[in-house]
């Protein structure tokens, strides 16, 4: 039997993007979103109802400021206490797991995806997709990017604008383009 799209999205194999079901996964994210960013603060609370809808997994005490961006959202698992400040972005074509008391700061990227190096496969929509793991009481500062297959361990903290490449050990402070361990 062959596998849909999103199944190979799923198990971490190369899909095409560019996908009706996946279009669609990707269109009831946005709708989530704007209801999420445009909905006046005392209404919309610590996150819009539609956007938690939408979430894997969100335990108490969650705070998404706006702006907020997603891609599917159906991949994203927030820890109690998480908080993403202003004009975070996950791109969630796997699962991000956001650990029990995690800070972001504004404008951090969280990107899954990989897209083919081959010209032809990339414009005919072909990546593939990593999880990143972020682990309980993280501080990840402002601008920070980190890329497909990450992992950050437990009370790590990642420097505003780092671009964080490679897994980052529980405890240890990354800053830099690549990100390295601050000694």
């Amino acid at each position: 039997m062959t596998k849909s799209e999103r199944e190979k999205m799923a198990a971490g194999e190369w899909y095409a993007c560019l996908d009706p079901e996946l279009d669609a996964l990707r269109a009831a994210a946005r709708r989530a979103v704007h209801q999420h960013n445009t909905m006046a603060p005392d209404e919309r609370g610590r996150m819009a109802p539609a956007l938690q809808a939408l979430f894997a997994a969100v335990a108490a005490e969650v705070v998404i400021e706006a702006p907020f961006h997603c891609s599917y959202g159906i991949n994203i698992s927030l820890g109690a206490g998480v908080y993403l400040n202003a004009g975070c972005t996950i791109l969630d074509s796997a699962p991000v797991a956001i650990g029990e008391g995690s800070m972001l700061g504004p404008g951090v990227h969280i990107y899954c995806a990989e897209h083919h190096k081959d010209v032809a496969l990339r414009r005919a929509g072909l990546e593939t997709a990593r999880p990143v793991m972020i682990g309980r009481d993280v501080w990840i500062g402002g601008g920070a990017i980190l890329l497909a297959g990450v992992t950050i361990g437990d009370s790590a903290i990642v420097g505003a604008g780092a671009v964080v490449t490679r897994d980052v050990a529980p405890g240890a402070t990354v800053v830099g383009n690549p990100a390295r361990v601050l000694r």
